[in-house]
């Protein structure tokens, strides 16, 4: 753990995310069992995805609280980006919710990792490139077109806004989630 602090993140950022991406993923969750995706196209991949993002901020909350009132030590965001990580690893539903465990638990180990002198921009740019070889990793006879790619893109996209040193967190987010799969 290098250094005492985690660049700039911090509890309530990862609380905060938590809580909007089981809201969004619950907004879209008949949307994305409607499509016919991989790896199973078995008409639940987005309820597998809520539950999977249910089961990482169940974890979460357990393990930390979620009282955002208190001042969080490092070592508490440490300990909420592992438990987020480890609650969506075991309460992964179907091959949709694995695939996102591991990408969820790359990205987490890379901001656990970081240390008050890393730049947060970059940071985030490494998580999310190590979560597309996670991704990867984690499928047999991986798919192109499918969360892969998506996960793929996104790294690239965010990888390219880190590059520029002016970029802060937020570009490279907004990099992220506008990528274009080629």
């Amino acid at each position: 753990m290098p250094g005492e602090g985690v660049a700039t993140f911090d509890l309530t950022t990862v609380l905060r995310f938590a809580d909007l991406a089981l809201t969004a993923l619950g907004e879209a969750r008949e949307e994305i069992d409607a499509l016919n995706v991989y790896p199973v196209p078995d008409g639940d991949t987005g309820t597998n995805l809520y539950l999977t993002v249910e089961a990482a901020r169940g974890a979460l909350v357990d393990a930390v609280g979620g009282d955002e009132s208190t001042s969080p030590s490092p070592a508490d965001v440490r300990t909420a980006l592992a438990a987020f990580a480890r609650g969506a690893l075991l309460g992964a539903r179907g091959n949709s919710g694995v695939i996102l465990s591991s990408l969820v638990g790359a990205v987490c180990k890379r901001l656990g990792e970081a240390g008050p002198e890393d730049r947060s921009a970059l940071v985030f740019a490494e998580g999310m490139a190590l979560a597309a070889q996670a991704g990867y990793a984690a499928v047999g006879q991986p798919v192109e077109g499918t969360i892969l790619s998506v996960a793929q893109a996104a790294a690239d996209a965010a990888g390219r806004s880190a590059e520029d040193p002016s970029h802060r967190l937020g570009h490279v987010i907004c990099a992220a989630a506008a990528a274009q799969m080629t």
